[in-house]
């Protein structure tokens, strides 16, 4: 059975973080989303993938080339207009083989249990549903028994919890009608297959394996705490006496955690770090390859991707920081409840930290309010204090 993974898309909802790679290659557990997807894939059985690219499609492709390296043989399709995921099928039609197969949305993470519960449980045309807290973002499902009655994607009114994950088996004449659309417009697979309810029976599967989803920057804190909970112990790096390792910890090739740190996993650090002396690191927290943290900073369940300068005496928690930040020393994002503005709707976040975008240089002693989005390229000078939203390239005086 072939797989077609759909990573066409930006993720524009996720900027700063999706400039320069796209939404299912931000790295959580220091693994790009788009990886767990295959490994999934691929630890069931399903070796033969079709990823439709489009944004920023050589990162994906020079990450997995052949796939190979995964277990995988894979084949690429380019999106080269943002026409929708019932486009992203129809282009990867010509390389089905005539059988049933599985279709993926890319920017997702899942585990290889749901795509199991799939396998064993699919019918016809079956999809993957999910129950969700913030089902207006989703296309809600409306079920009876096992059988999809109704579909409406991103509804304005509360409907129902019951979401569709994008995780669907198809039929092999299914691709026969996504082919046939003509596409002048941005079109979803929900929009055909809702259209095509009364003639069609369409099946669902409750998966009890894990499924999520970052829409906005302050997801990806949480996803990223999923991608680190089956991580176990794993030193490859050089660990000093006196550090104080406790539950499972990934120390990285060339990096080295200096005396006096204390560090409470599930941590995973990458390759080529100098962390501390006498640091402390809590649990759920990634840190990319050659970051840098300075003594007596403390961090906590946060997303810290590569080459990352942390001054002395900071404090950061529940947060992400993009590729390349620089920041001096006391550096203090806590994280706390706060009302955002975004996409045209206020959001309601409790315990959240902040967002830094990628090569932004933040000066000494600055405070960035919870919640606070900082585009890429930013410059905040010293003894700031930073709230709201920065667009990229903004300077803070």
């Amino acid at each position: 059975m072939k797989a077609v993974i759909l990573a066409a898309g930006e993720g524009t909802r996720l900027r700063p973080f999706t400039m320069s790679r796209p939404k299912s290659m931000i790295p959580v557990g220091n693994r790009p989303i788009l990886e767990y997807i295959v490994e999934a894939l691929v630890s069931n059985g399903v070796k033969d993938i079709i990823m439709v690219v489009g944004y920023r499609k050589d990162t994906i492709m020079l990450h997995f080339q052949d796939g190979k390296r995964f277990g995988a043989s894979i084949e690429y399709v380019v999106q080269d207009k943002p026409l929708g995921t019932a486009h992203a099928l129809a282009l990867a039609g010509p390389l089905l083989d005539g059988k049933p197969f599985i279709t993926v949305a890319g920017d997702n993470m899942i585990d290889s249990r749901l795509i199991a519960d799939l396998l064993e449980k699919r019918n016809g045309l079956t999809m993957v549903v999910a129950e969700s807290d913030n089902p207006s973002k989703y296309g809600v499902v409306e079920i009876e028994g096992d059988r999809i009655v109704g579909l409406v994607e991103k509804p304005e009114c509360m409907i129902g919890n019951i979401i569709n994950t994008g995780i669907y088996h198809f039929p092999y004449q299914m691709i026969e009608m996504f082919m046939s659309q003509t596409f002048g417009k941005e079109l979803g697979i929900t929009q055909l297959l809702s259209k095509a309810i009364p003639e069609m029976d369409m099946r669902v599967v409750k998966s009890k394996g894990q499924w999520n989803d970052a829409v906005y920057p302050w997801d990806l804190v949480n996803v990223n705490a999923q991608a680190l909970d089956d991580i176990s112990q794993g030193i490859m790096g050089t660990v000093e006496p006196g550090v104080t390792l406790k539950g499972p910890v990934n120390v990285g090739a060339g990096t080295r955690i200096r005396s006096g740190c204390y560090i409470e996993g599930p941590v995973t650090i990458g390759e080529g770090c100098d962390i501390g002396p006498n640091v402390v690191i809590h649990p759920s927290t990634s840190i990319g390859n050659g970051v840098q943290i300075e003594p007596f900073s403390y961090i906590v369940h946060c997303l810290i991707m590569s080459n990352v300068i942390i001054g002395s005496h900071s404090h950061i928690s529940r947060s992400v920081i993009g590729d390349g930040v620089r920041s001096k020393a006391g550096l203090f994002i806590p994280s706390d409840s706060c009302i955002v503005r975004a996409d045209r709707e206020v959001f309601q976040l409790f315990d959240v930290g902040a967002h830094v975008g990628q090569d932004t240089v933040i000066g000494s002693r600055v405070v960035i309010s919870p919640g606070t989005v900082v585009g890429a390229g930013c410059r905040i000078n010293d003894g700031v204090r930073v709230s709201g939203n920065l667009e990229n390239k903004c300077v803070v005086v």
